[in-house]
């Protein structure tokens, strides 16, 4: 058994929450059981100096996996090369077929990377088929970096970048329209990029009816699901795309640096190896995200993650979260001067929601309500730039969050509100 695994197991034994049997086998919580959520929360080590609700970053290791990790630094820093060249290609084995069960496809589909923007880069980038006089697609709900990466692209082929904005406030239907009224009037269009969640707004995109229309104009879509993925529940080939990229230091819990692209077998030609692997196996993901020596504790500990998910029920846990999301959402709806981006649909967010105070779009505006959120009111939050309608407030309480931490938001935006309209 891999350190991870029984390091995993053995801080989990001794933690089962109520209702949670003490093998790890998840049992639902009710998403208002303070009890149960409160024993959950326990297990992270996080301050509560301040209200965190800016946890669309990255995720917090819940103390097990911390433990885990903590020992495969060690050991790395202790046995250096005799494990890394000898004993750790076992460990690494077990990493991706877990990496892999977790993510619904085959080992030898994925490739290890540091980070989803990092992975995204090379399949953009490297994806083969565009050439002089060909179009891309993206829209304004897109990470920043593979936004560049799609411009990037099309400057280094000769193709142009065509840019759409999704409507405010979406439906699922309208963002669909969206994109198949874009498909429909760019021709020779040959790439697609999908973000499932937006890292802006929080948005869901319904990509499995989007991809469809992708193909069915010859193009091929890469979905980006860095938000999404262990917060909502679905195997990557869910979407119908063959191209992918997520990571596991979110909403598994995983440590810094550990993420993965997923190319559906037998594709893998579509994306051109990675300019610092000139022998790249014509087989191999893991050939077109390249990563030469990183922190392999990050990626070591991907077991012990995912070990200590199991122990979370998957529908309790977007629950727990769309239910902490309303908590704010719900009072301030309809509030004269503030703009909630996203409508109270559960298939269009998850954890995450923006807000915008009316007349206050700039990055400065949004950089000052962020500052007075923390500075007068002692909440964490994050803005965002980039959408079409201007820059915004996101907010996004975790499994540890409580309701007291949430609703705190509520009459410190009213106040702000009050104060900053126009």
């Amino acid at each position: 058994m891999s350190i991870t695994r029984r390091v995993a197991l053995a801080g989990m034994a001794g933690a089962a929450l109520p209702g949670q049997a003490v093998s790890g086998a998840a049992l639902p919580l009710a998403a208002t059981d303070e009890a149960g959520w409160a024993a959950l929360a326990a297990q992270y080590p996080v301050t509560r100096r301040v209200i965190q609700l800016e946890n669309g970053y990255w995720g917090s290791m819940a103390t097990p996996v911390l433990e885990a990790h903590r020992e495969i630094v060690a050991r790395l820093n202790r046995d250096n090369s005799w494990y890394a060249r000898r004993a750790m290609v076992r460990d690494q084995a077990v990493v991706r077929e877990r990496a892999a069960a977790a993510m619904g496809v085959l080992p030898e589909e994925i490739g290890l990377c540091r980070n989803a923007a990092e992975g995204l880069t090379a399949l953009i980038s490297q994806f083969r088929d565009v050439g002089p006089g060909d179009r891309i697609l993206y829209s304004d709900t897109d990470y920043e970096s593979t936004q560049g990466s799609m411009i990037s692209l099309a400057r280094a082929r000769g193709a142009e970048a065509v840019k759409i904005s999704l409507p405010e406030p979406p439906t699922a239907d309208s963002a669909v329209a969206a994109y198949a009224e874009a498909i429909a009037r760019t021709p020779r269009l040959k790439l697609v990029l999908l973000t499932h969640m937006s890292h802006r707004h929080g948005l869901v995109l319904p990509v499995a009816r989007i991809v469809p229309l992708v193909k069915a104009a010859g193009a091929e879509a890469i979905v980006d699901c860095a938000q999404s993925f262990y917060q909502m529940r679905f195997s990557i080939p869910d979407f119908g795309a063959d191209f992918v990229g997520m990571n596991f230091h979110k909403w598994v819990g995983a440590p810094l640096g550990a993420a993965a692209i997923w190319i559906r077998k037998g594709r893998t030609d579509a994306i051109a190896p990675s300019p610092a692997a000139p022998e790249a196996r014509p087989d191999s993901a893991d050939d077109r995200a390249y990563q030469g020596t990183v922190d392999y504790s990050a990626q070591l500990t991907i077991p012990a993650a995912l070990d200590f998910q199991a122990g979370i029920d998957p529908v309790a846990k977007l629950a727990r979260l769309q239910w902490l999301r309303d908590r704010w959402v719900g009072p301030l709806r309809g509030l004269d001067g503030l703009q909630i981006l996203l409508p109270d649909d559960p298939a269009l967010h998850g954890a995450s929601t923006s807000f915008r105070i009316r007349g206050r779009t700039s990055v400065a505006d949004n950089i000052a309500i962020t500052d007075a959120l923390l500075e007068r009111f002692n909440i964490m939050t994050v803005h965002r730039a980039g959408l079409a309608g201007g820059a915004c407030i996101r907010v996004t309480p975790s499994l540890f969050t409580t309701p007291a931490e949430v609703d705190a938001l509520v009459p410190a935006l009213r106040a702000l509100v009050g104060e900053m309209a126009r």
